[in-house]
């Protein structure tokens, strides 16, 4: 009968699903935002930098999280900068850049 296969059917699909990496991405916004707001923003990795802005980074599910997270930002009046998908494999956190100079900033930015 199929009632062995109904119970392993959801844990290969679990197995699967944990194989498949999430999207990752970068969003760049001016001002600098609280590490309060990380919950808000579905616990995406929050950072500000020296050149006064803020980089929310990490996987989003889909196009229509990644559409409600561009919603909240609008919502708040937060200006958007940049938004970049990320590479596979490429890390969601960013390293702490507070004492770095800004002439070595990975970014670019300066103040």
């Amino acid at each position: 009968m199929t009632s062995s296969d109904s119970t392993t059917q959801p844990t290969s699909d679990a197995s699967a699903a944990g194989r498949t990496r999430l999207p990752q991405y970068e969003i760049r916004v001016n001002g600098h935002l609280g590490s309060r707001w990380a919950a808000w923003f579905d616990g995406l990795n929050l950072t500000t930098e020296d050149d006064g802005t803020t980089v929310l980074r990490g996987p989003v599910v889909d196009q229509s999280a990644l559409h409600g997270l561009l919603l909240k930002l609008r919502d708040i009046g937060i200006p958007l900068v940049s938004l970049t998908e990320l590479p596979p494999g490429e890390p969601s956190e960013l390293p702490h850049l507070s004492n770095v100079p800004l002439s070595t900033n990975p970014s670019g930015a300066t103040s």
